[in-house]
C-alpha cells in the first residue's frame, strides 16, 4: 500500500514545488516592459518614421540590425507566454532555436556598430567614435555570456530565467538613450542609470519574495555597472584608439 508522505508532516515534491515563490509577476512586467522600451525608444527613429520628419537609415545594415533585434524582442516575450501557459515542450524546443536566432544578432549587430563607428564615425556628443564603439562590443560580449549561460543551465529554472533575464536587461540601454528626457550629453548616464535602477528594482524584489540572496543575479548585475567605466576606460586608451585606427587604415 502506498505511503502519503503528507499524511505524516511529510510534504510530497509536488507540495513543496506549490509552496516555491511565483517569478510569474516578474517575468510578466518584464515580457510586458521590455518591449514597450525598445518600441519607445525607436519609435520615431525606426518603427513609425515614415509618419515623422526624420533622417533615413543609414544603410541596409542598419535596417537589418533592427529587423534582428525585433525578433530577438519577439522571441524574449514568445517565451515568457509559452511558459504562462504551461507549453514547456514548445518552450525548450523554441530554445534551442533561439541559439541561432542569438548568433544572429551578435554577427549583426557587430557589424552594425563596426558601420556606425568605425566606418561612419556617429557617436553621441563628446564621445570619440572609435572609443564609444567599445559600447556596443561589450553589449554583445555581455549578452553572449548571460545567453550560454541559460542554456547551459536550461534544466535549472531558477538560473535559466535569471540569464534570460539578464540578457533582456542587457539591451534595455540602448533604448533607453534614444528617449528624449536628459539633454543628449547625458544620454549614456541615462541610458545605463535607468538600466541598473530597473535590474535593482528586478534583484529587490527577487530576493524579497524568495527571502535569499541570488548570487547569479547579483554577479550579473554588478558585471552590467562594472562594464561601464571599463568600456570607457579602455576606449580613451592610447593604445585602444591607435589600435582601432590600424584596424580601419
Amino acid at each position: 500500500m502506498a505511503v502519503n508522505a503528507e499524511v505524516f508532516g511529510r510534504p510530497t515534491d509536488k507540495a513543496r514545488a506549490s509552496r516555491r515563490p511565483s517569478d510569474r509577476g516578474l517575468f510578466l512586467a518584464a515580457g510586458v516592459l521590455f518591449p514597450l522600451l525598445v518600441l519607445a525608444g525607436y519609435f520615431k527613429s525606426y518603427y513609425f518614421s515614415a509618419f515623422f520628419d526624420v533622417k533615413p537609415l543609414a544603410s541596409a545594415i542598419v535596417h537589418a540590425h533592427g529587423i534582428v533585434m525585433s525578433a530577438w524582442v519577439i522571441y524574449f516575450v514568445a517565451q515568457i507566454a509559452l511558459i504562462r501557459s504551461k507549453n514547456i515542450k514548445l518552450h525548450m524546443t523554441m530554445g534551442m532555436a533561439g541559439v541561432a536566432l542569438a548568433a544572429i544578432v551578435v554577427v549583426v549587430g557587430l557589424m552594425t556598430a563596426w558601420d556606425a563607428q568605425m566606418v561612419r564615425n556617429v557617436a553621441p556628443p563628446g564621445a570619440h567614435p572609435h572609443s564609444f564603439f567599445l559600447v556596443p562590443v561589450f553589449d554583445m560580449l555581455i549578452f553572449v555570456l548571460f545567453f550560454a549561460g541559460a542554456i547551459y543551465y536550461r534544466k535549472r529554472p531558477a538560473e535559466h530565467k535569471t540569464l534570460m533575464l539578464l540578457t533582456a536587461l542587457n539591451f534595455v540601454p540602448a533604448a533607453l538613450f534614444r528617449l528624449p528626457i536628459l539633454p543628449p550629453e547625458q544620454a549614456i548616464i541615462q541610458a545605463f542609470g535607468g538600466t541598473n535602477l530597473l535590474a535593482f528594482a528586478a534583484f529587490g524584489w527577487y530576493t524579497y519574495k524568495h527571502r535569499t540572496f541570488n548570487k547569479l543575479f547579483a554577479g550579473g548585475f554588478l558585471l552590467m555597472i562594472v562594464s561601464l567605466p571599463l568600456r570607457i576606460y579602455i576606449g580613451s586608451t592610447e593604445t585602444w584608439l591607435k589600435f582601432a585606427d590600424w584596424m580601419t587604415s
